[in-house]
Formats: structure tokens, C-alpha cells, sequence
């Protein structure tokens, strides 16, 4: 293990509860300009015939507000790591340009990346495997504890809330590290360390179901930190034999855990119907409460995700590895479900 002694993170993403005790304190209001700007430029795309592969920055140019794009990345990238935007017309237009877009605005946020191995840049944040463990999460129903994703940043939009529950929880990472360095430096080095992801069946042909190397929690790039923490992968790579964790491992996981859920630590809110959440993934961890789903499959809870990179942002190997500069590749015959 590592004899590295890690520093505190002062930075304006290593926010408390406190800071921002509600989702208002990190809001911005889309105005009826911003929507004309975003329509127009909708149907400038449009007139082309492209496919969602084609948008771009240069394809969907957001010009005449590029001040405000301007300000909200910043907020994500070098601010408290969230930014969130109200209203999308989600009732004005059809879905399928809603998906159009949202990734025209995404776009200026980052390069979207592939988020399974359907190869989907828009994906359907769906109910369709209620809490089969099985099925990649973000399409069941059950409880998504504290994680980040395969992205450097990540995009939600609601379509419809759940019947019940449902509720969107955010903890920064930089903050849990800076906790944990101040009462438990030896926990924290065991995060620098890292551990080996199970890949869910992900991993192209003829590449292990877990990962050759230790991703580390926290890492160091350029002076540039970053968390990447996904609880149920580790897990799952020790479940199946894959590996074994030391008490001091174990210790260390369990008291990230419980750092993280702190009530000065964590936020929780619900998102609703036009609200545009961009998360700094590489700052900040996001959770799901479990939900009870309409039977009405036009009903049922939706939200629409965009995984971005950050392609000037530095990364060590482990960490560049795990995210993949593309994604999750896309892979014919393959869904979201893990075999075994």
C-alpha cells in the first residue's frame, strides 16, 4: 500500500449540507430566450438530416447564450459541482427532439460517451428490471447507494417522477476525503490504494470479468483529485470469489459509507418534470431511493442520462482506464443484463 500522505482538498466542491442545504442554492432558471435559442437551434439541426453522432459543438452552436453555457460549466467544473436548470420544455416538443436537445446543450458540457455496451448516448433511466440485481441499476427500482459513474460528468433530465420515492441524494467527495483525512488517515489510505471492479459483464472478449488493476478511490492527477466509488462492483467482484478484502479494507469502505450519509454531508431532493441536473462526477458521488413505479407503462418513472467526458481533464491510469475514453464499448448482442 501506498506511503503517500495524502493533503486536504480546498476547493469550492468541498461543500457541507450546510452550504447548500437545498437544490434552489445551486439553480438556475432557463428563460424564455434560453428555450427560443435551444428550439431555433433544434430545428437548424434538424434541417440537416444528422444523427445524434453528428452534434457538436460547432453542429449545435449555442452562440447567442454562450455566456450562460459559459457560467453553468463553470459551476460544474470548478465550482460547487452541480448546476441545475429549470424548465426543458418536456411538454412542448416530442421525445424523440427532446433527446436532440438535451444532447445539444450536453455537448457543452462535454463529449458524450457510450453508457452501456448498447452503445447508448441518451440512455432511458428506466424501470424495466424492478430489483433484479442483475440488470444494471439505473434500469430497476431498488436503492442506488452513494457512487459515481463512467464519466467525468453526468446529465439527468426528468420526464416523470415516480409514483413514490425516487429521490435523488448528492455527497461531495471531496468532502468525505477531507473527513476521513482528519479522523482516519490509515482508513484513507486504503482508498488511495484502491480495489478491483467487477465489470458486469461489460468487458469486451477475451478481457477479465474484473479489472486487471486496483481503480483507487481517490487519486491525484496534475494536482487535479478525483473519486471514483462504486460499492456494488466491488462487492460483486468479492461475492463471486474474484477477490478479498483485508480488515483494513473493509473498515475503510464502511466508514467511507458512513461518512458519506452524514446529514451535514449529503443532500437529497426530488427531481421534477423539466428540471436539467449536470453533476461534476468527478467530484461529487450520487445516490437513488428506491421507488414504487404506475403500473402504466406511460406513467412509470423516466429521466433521460448523458454521460460526458472532459477530455483536457487529467486522470491517472487506473482512473482513465475504468472510464474508457469512449465509454462503455458498444458490443452487438449485448444489453444491460448481466449474465453471470
Amino acid at each position: 500500500m501506498t506511503d503517500w500522505i495524502p493533503h486536504s482538498f480546498d476547493m469550492p466542491a468541498a461543500w457541507k449540507t450546510s452550504d447548500y442545504p437545498n437544490k434552489e442554492s445551486f439553480t438556475s432558471r432557463l428563460s424564455p430566450y434560453h428555450i427560443d435559442v435551444l428550439k431555433r437551434q433544434l430545428v437548424a439541426f434538424k434541417s440537416k438530416s444528422c444523427s445524434y453522432a453528428d452534434i457538436s459543438i460547432e453542429s449545435f452552436p449555442l452562440t447567442e447564450i454562450a455566456d450562460d453555457i459559459a457560467r453553468w460549466r463553470q459551476q460544474v467544473r470548478e465550482g460547487c459541482g452541480l448546476i441545475l436548470l429549470r424548465w426543458i420544455p418536456i411538454d412542448t416538443i416530442t421525445l424523440e427532439d427532446l433527446r436532440l436537445m438535451y444532447l445539444g446543450i450536453g455537448v457543452h458540457f462535454g463529449r458524450p460517451v457510450s453508457q452501456n455496451s448498447m452503445g447508448d448516448l441518451v440512455g432511458d433511466v428506466l424501470n424495466v428490471g424492478n430489483k433484479d440485481r442483475n440488470e444494471r441499476a439505473y434500469r430497476s427500482s431498488r436503492e442506488l447507494t452513494l457512487h459515481t459513474d463512467r464519466a467525468d460528468h453526468v446529465g439527468m433530465l426528468c420526464i416523470r417522477p415516480a409514483i413514490d420515492g425516487g429521490h435523488s441524494g448528492y455527497a461531495s467527495g471531496m468532502t468525505v476525503h477531507n473527513i476521513m483525512l482528519k479522523e482516519r488517515p490509515d482508513l484513507l489510505l486504503h482508498l488511495y490504494n484502491g480495489f478491483y471492479l467487477h465489470r458486469f459483464g461489460e468487458q469486451l472478449p477475451g478481457e477479465p470479468l474484473v479489472t486487471s488493476e486496483r481503480i483507487p478511490v481517490f487519486s491525484v492527477s496534475d494536482n487535479i483529485p478525483s473519486v471514483v466509488f462504486i460499492r456494488g462492483y466491488i462487492d460483486l467482484a468479492i461475492d463471486e470469489g474474484h477477490v478479498t478484502l483485508s480488515s483494513g479494507e473493509i473498515e475503510a469502505l464502511e466508514y467511507l459509507d458512513e461518512v458519506s450519509n452524514r446529514p451535514d454531508v449529503r443532500i437529497d431532493f426530488l427531481m421534477e418534470p423539466g428540471e436539467l441536473l449536470f453533476v461534476n462526477n468527478c467530484l461529487i458521488m450520487h445516490s437513488r431511493a428506491e421507488f414504487q413505479d404506475s403500473e402504466d407503462p406511460a406513467l412509470k418513472r423516466h429521466l433521460l442520462r448523458l454521460w460526458l467526458r472532459e477530455d483536457e481533464r487529467p486522470a491517472c491510469k487506473g482512473v482513465a482506464m475504468h472510464k474508457g475514453d469512449g465509454g462503455i464499448e458498444k458490443q452487438a448482442g449485448k444489453g444491460t443484463y448481466y449474465q453471470g
